[in-house]
């Protein structure tokens, strides 16, 4: 059966068009002009993924991403006009697995939501059963818990998923391709930027608990490493 998207715009032409292209990329499609019609189809009947945007009437996008993420569980790529990076980096952390500024490339977003659905599908089979340390650092990639010095960190679920590839490797080099490629998919090899800024909040949530003992390293033009004070 097909993965089933659920589009939420207020724009009728844009709802159409995109609808038609999604549907003649095989994926089957509902939409919605506004949030609380959104997250009532979604709680009767989820998707596996929500396309949301931001400048909604009524609810906004970033609260309805909120009860998307927490309640629902629900993979969401937010869709904007807004060109500030603000909103992508709030949106972002909240939450959202992916982010596109209107107008895009259909083929790029298609790229996008292909890897969104395949990290969503793999989640729960793939994650490793056993805990990941690495100084005062604990990662449960099955619960999505990561505990540093006794502190949970609150990190958007892209950010979550390159620090389990970095501690399930701690000490070790990890490419760039390497990162990329298990925390994006195969598509966004060869554009490290989104790697770039989600390796500087990571490094961030990292500093702010105080006493902490692990550290991301930069290895020019190689990779990163997560290293511990006792390591």
């Amino acid at each position: 059966m097909p993965n089933e998207i659920l589009l939420i715009d207020d724009d009728p032409l844009l709802r159409r068009s995109l609808a038609y292209s999604l549907e003649h990329a095989g994926y089957r499609v509902r939409t919605v002009r506004d949030a609380d019609e959104g997250l009532g189809l979604a709680r009767a009947d989820a998707p596996d993924l929500v396309l949301l945007d931001i400048g909604l009437p009524g609810m906004d996008g970033l609260d309805a991403l909120r009860i998307f993420q927490h309640e629902l569980k629900l993979p969401v790529i937010l869709l904007t006009a807004r060109r500030g990076g603000q909103d992508e980096a709030l949106g972002l952390e909240l939450g959202a697995d992916d982010y596109v500024v209107k107008p895009y490339n259909m083929d790029a977003l298609l790229a996008r939501i292909a890897a969104v659905l395949r990290r969503a599908a793999r989640q729960p089979d793939a994650t490793p059963a056993h805990i990941l340390t690495a100084g005062d650092l604990v990662v449960d990639p099955r619960a999505r818990t990561a505990v540093l010095c006794g502190q949970e960190l609150r990190l958007p679920p892209r950010v979550f998923d390159l620090l389990t590839v970095l501690t399930s490797h701690a000490c070790e080099v990890v490419p760039l391709d390497t990162l990329i490629m298990q925390v994006w998919g195969r598509e966004f090899s060869g554009e490290p930027q989104a790697l770039y800024v989600h390796i500087s909040w990571l490094r961030e949530k990292l500093a702010s608990v105080e006493g902490h003992s692990v550290r991301i390293v930069t290895v020019h033009r190689v990779g990163y490493k997560l290293m511990a004070e006792d390591a």
